[in-house]
């Protein structure tokens, strides 16, 4: 490996550059960085400065949609929702709780572990 050095004054300085990905968005992406910032400086600080948060971020998000779609599948053959047809609200409050429950999972099981 080579290094390049600049000159300031008397002194030599590498040039040191971290490879900046894409920043990654998502709900459960947000909420990891959050929590990794608050309650796991010293993890946070070594994936920021190592490059490696925004990967981690994304293989967060990623995972937890993945987590929510199959444990939604699965809520659902276990409780079936009622029929969208005749009561919409009933349906959309059925589909809330089960997200619901899908989430909090998510939440203990990746982002706040």
């Amino acid at each position: 490996m080579k290094l390049n050095y600049h000159r300031k004054g008397d002194y030599l300085f590498p040039d040191l550059t971290v490879q900046e990905e894409r920043p990654v968005t998502g709900k459960y992406a947000m909420l990891r960085r959050t929590f990794l910032r608050e309650n796991r400086k010293n993890l946070y600080q070594s994936m920021l400065l190592t490059g490696k948060l925004n990967r981690h971020l994304q293989e967060t998000e990623e995972a937890a949609q993945e987590r929510l779609e199959t444990l939604v599948k699965g809520l659902l053959e276990r409780y079936p929702a009622p029929d969208k047809a005749a009561d919409q609200m009933k349906w959309a409050a059925h589909m809330n709780s089960l997200k619901a429950m899908a989430e909090e999972s998510i939440l203990e099981d990746l982002v706040y572990a």
